[in-house]
């Protein structure tokens, strides 16, 4: 009896249980359905892998020849403190210590030699203010060279030496490089001699780091240190696609943050100081700054969008086509304009005396103007 009562007490409570279920599952559909399923793709395979050199010593073999060590040397004229040309001092101690004193600095880099006429290719830094300037090829054999022109602007030099028969190095496509190809620094670090690093292209078109006045550096984690300046950044094949030119560093040594002027520019520079002895480049006689977003939204304009002009010098090209400041430049010759080093490379780019039409808005509204490009005034340091 007493079995049957707890059987039937059991009975009750799973009914009751199955009625909750059922009731819960119809009022909350939702808790019946199954949880979402995160699908991973995964492959357990053997990676894939592009075959590559086991050796870079065939491209080295083929480019180094071509980089040489520069040494410059200048002399520096040291002025006396005030204190020594003091009556008062001279009448005990003399006139020795007014004089100015004379010392001779001395500096290195490296350099690159592009043609078998002797032109070599390097930093305006490198030789900048130098008296005498040695070259030292690595075949041992060393010798004078002169300075054919310089460019400021973009921290380059053409030298000229008289040896022959000389190693020229095979240019590249530096417009072609990708992030992550494999390239080699080849240059003279610390005056150990000739040394060779490797890393990777980092990034390209590097610009507002605040080295050059017109910058496209190409980024590379290839070691270079001081003297490095002027040397080669090459391919795995041994083709020179940069000019390698400054380092990111806290310490003074690399940091694996180096650039390097990409050689389609440097090549543009060479050619007209060969020709020409200078480089020749548009210039409208403007200041102008980037379009900040607090800028671009009081313009209606997209940030990047265009350059604002904040100066224009008294009878230059700007002030002759009607450049106010505060105008707003978005477009050269109908080629959008995102920054200031894209504006001063356009305008660079125009022959002087040749027309250019400039387009942006003045006062909210729509503009164009007409102006009429003069010579860039060299940069002297």
């Amino acid at each position: 009896m007493r079995l049957t009562r707890t059987l039937a007490f059991l009975l009750q409570f799973a009914t009751i249980g199955l009625l909750a279920a059922l009731a819960l599952m119809y009022f909350y559909p939702d808790l019946k359905r199954e949880a979402p399923v995160v699908e991973i793709r995964q492959d357990n395979g053997p990676a894939a892998r592009q075959p590559g050199p086991y050796s870079y010593a065939d491209a080295v073999e083929a480019a180094a020849p071509a980089v040489v060590n520069i040494y410059t040397r200048k002399v520096v004229t040291e002025r006396p403190h005030p204190l020594f040309s003091d009556p008062f001092f001279r009448r005990f101690f003399g006139d020795s210590f007014a004089v100015p004193r004379q010392r001779m600095e001395s500096s290195l880099g490296s350099g690159v030699i592009i043609s078998e006429r002797g032109y070599i290719l390097t930093n305006n830094h490198v030789v900048e203010g130098a008296d005498e300037i040695e070259v030292a090829l690595r075949d041992g054999r060393t010798t004078r060279a002169r300075i054919v022109g310089t460019d400021p602007d973009t921290d380059l030099a053409v030298l000229q030496v008289d040896l022959s028969p000389l190693p020229a190095i095979t240019l590249g496509d530096s417009e072609a490089l990708r992030v992550g190809d494999v390239v080699l620094a080849i240059g003279n670090p610390f005056g150990v001699g000739q040394t060779v690093t490797s890393g990777i292209v980092s990034a390209t078109g590097r610009t507002q780091l605040g080295i050059n006045t017109f910058e496209n550096f190409i980024q590379t984690d290839a070691a270079i240190n001081p003297g490095n300046s002027g040397g080669a950044l090459i391919t795995a094949d041994g083709r020179l696609v940069g000019i390698n030119t400054a380092i990111f560093s806290r310490s003074g040594g690399s940091q694996g943050i180096g650039f390097a002027i990409p050689v389609s520019l440097a090549r543009d520079v060479m050619t007209q100081i060969i020709e020409h002895g200078k480089v020749v480049r548009g210039w409208l006689g403007v200041a102008i700054q980037d379009l900040t977003p607090p800028l671009a939204e009081s313009f209606g304009l997209e940030p990047g969008s265009g350059v604002v002009v904040t100066q224009v010098l008294a009878g230059g090209p700007a002030d002759a086509a009607g450049l106010l400041p505060g105008d707003v430049i978005t477009a050269v010759n109908g080629e959008g304009v995102d920054g200031v080093h894209k504006a001063l490379e356009l305008i660079a780019r125009a022959r002087p005396g040749t027309t250019i039409e400039l387009e942006g808005l003045r006062q909210g509204r729509r503009h164009k103007w007409q102006a009429t490009v003069a010579e860039r005034p060299q940069r002297t340091e």
